[in-house]
């Protein structure tokens, strides 16, 4: 975390807690920089759209996951292997966040 003041947005924690919102940033941040077919399956990325995602990717994930992920050199490999990682967690937070959605009283709004 050393150097959170040149991130974009906050950082992937280890836990995931912040995943859902993590790649939404990350794909807009990616598509801005004209990189977001970086992490696409079957994309003809140059080696230097591949390098820029790759960095820009481990320099918004955990310290800890950097070590874990060292050896990875395509970004589509990192984001299919932090996706296989995290995915779960759609199941977990989605459908809570459409109960809280549903038992919300829109009369509050008027």
């Amino acid at each position: 975390m050393a150097n959170i003041k040149n991130r974009k947005f906050i950082a992937l924690d280890i836990s995931g807690k912040n995943y859902l919102s993590w790649v939404l940033d990350v794909k807009l941040h990616l598509s801005a920089k004209k990189l977001r077919h970086t992490i696409d399956e079957d994309n003809t990325a140059s080696n230097k759209e591949r390098a820029t995602a790759l960095i820009f990717l481990s320099h918004h994930i955990d310290d800890g996951m950097k070590y874990e992920y060292l050896t990875v050199e395509n970004p589509f490999e990192l984001w299919q292997n932090l996706n296989d990682r995290f995915e779960h967690l759609k199941a977990v937070v989605l459908p809570k966040s459409l109960n809280d959605w549903h038992s919300y009283d829109f009369r509050i709004l008027k």
